[in-house]
Order: structure tokens, then sequence, then C-alpha cells
């Protein structure tokens, strides 16, 4: 991935006060693209989505934006450079209403045309979302409050979407509901996005490039096509045994019963 490049970590380390998360953390994600960052809890995940958006400043490396270095700028800086920022657990301003929710994710805006055509334009994504216009978002249900995150988000009509666990506490059906929009918008809008999510199958059937993380370091990057080829993914991602490891377990079984 070195053509067209939009977003680039190099050598990246952050810690949250005496704790390293990420250790020396390197990837690119190439303009237009869904990107994903795979890994177990505590890997490291959210911590790249937070150094990103300005919320954790680097103690190493760089962090460069479409043509500029971005580290440890302010997050409000940052997202009026581009980049938008869906939190894990969603995260809605729960006693304001869907609609006010989205007015608050095109705050660095002044085009109020254009805005009140973005609100539609997130209606027909999300048609939930204009049912509830005028209802608390703390009301909504977990996958509604998902939609609107992500709505809210692309209200400032971002270049660079930093998605984290959009699938957490939800339903299959309604994970796969999410992430055909996700992929729809990235298809129809251009929007570049960056991905980490827990649920390896959804993410690596949406995503066109992923990379692998363990104990804060990147140990594997590929297409997704090539990753969902690799037996140790297929195996502690998806929960797919090889042939050669399933032919392995027979024989361990049957040496046992002799």
């Amino acid at each position: 991935m070195t053509d067209n490049v939009i977003l680039r970590l190099s050598n990246i380390e952050s810690s949250y006060g005496p704790v390293q998360a990420i250790r020396g953390v390197s990837l690119e994600v190439q303009r237009g693209a869904i990107v994903t960052v795979l890994g177990a809890n505590g890997a490291g995940k959210t911590t790249i989505l937070k150094t990103i958006s300005g919320i954790i400043d680097p103690q190493k490396g760089s962090v460069w934006f479409d043509g500029e270095d971005i580290q440890c700028r302010d997050p409000d800086w940052v997202v009026r450079r581009g980049i938008s920022h869906v939190p894990e657990g969603r995260e809605v301003f729960p006693m304001l209403s869907v609609r006010d929710n989205l007015l608050m994710g095109a705050f660095t805006r002044r085009d109020s045309a254009g805005v009140a055509a973005d609100i539609e334009r997130m209606y027909g994504y999300f048609p939930i979302l204009r049912e509830r216009a005028a209802q608390e978002a703390g009301q909504l249900s977990g996958g509604q409050q998902q939609m609107l995150a992500i709505a809210r988000a692309l209200m400032s009509r971002p270049k660079l979407l930093l998605l984290d666990e959009p699938s957490l506490g939800l339903s299959p059906k309604l994970t796969k509901e999410i992430f055909a929009i996700v992929k729809r918008v990235n298809r129809e809008e251009g929007t570049t996005m960056l991905l980490v999510e827990q649920n390896a199958s959804i993410a690596l059937a949406t995503a066109d490039f992923g990379y692998v993380l363990e104990v804060g370091r990147v140990v594997m990057g590929d297409s997704c096509e090539a990753l969902l080829r690799k037996d140790d993914i297929r195996e502690f991602y998806l929960g797919m045994k090889s042939e050669s490891a399933r032919g392995e377990r027979r024989w361990k079984k049957k040496k046992q019963w002799r």
C-alpha cells in the first residue's frame, strides 16, 4: 500500500500513564479504501484510533494525514482537518434529539443549506433516524444509537472515518445491516475508513486491507482476501481449523484411545 496514501502511522508509541498500549505501530490507509485492524481485547486497537484523532498524544513516531503531520493536535483541529471518530460505545448525546445530535456532528460547518441537505442524506442511509428525529437519543435502541453515531460523524463530511467496534453489543442482524450501510457509504461517497472490529469475519468481508495487532504491535498486514486464506487468521479469529490442524487433532485423539 504505497500509492495514494491518505493516512500513514510511522513507529507510533502511545501510553496510558506508565502502561504502554502500542509499540512502534506503522500502517497505511489508501484513499477511498476500508482498512481494518484486528486483534484481541487489550491489543491496542482503540489506542490507535485515539492517537489519530488527537485524544492521546504519542510519545514517539508520527501521524501523517493528507499531506501533513497531525500528531499532538487537539481533537477539534483534527475534525476540522477531515477526520471523524465514531467511538466505542457510541457516546451519543442522550438528552438531545436525534436531529440535534446530527447538527452537533456539523459543528465545524457554516453552510446551513448544505447541513440541511446532509441531514436528509443521513435519513436516506438510516431511515429509522427520520422516524425518530424528534426523539431523545438516549431513548433509542443500541443499534439505532450506533446508526446515529455513524451519521453524526458523517455530518462533518470527513475525508477519513474512524470506526471503533461498531458491532459492539448488537445482534447479528443489526451488525450485518450496519456494515452494509458502512460499505455503501464508502462506495457511494468515497469516504476512506479505518475500522477497528472484533468480529473478524464481517470486518474482513467489508474491508479491502487488514492489519493484525498483537500486544501493541502490528504482526501482519495484507489484503483481506489474502488474510482470509491464512490458517492462523482462520483459526484464531474465525474459529476455523485448517485441514492439517483437523488431521492432527484426529490423529492425537485416535492415538489417545489406542
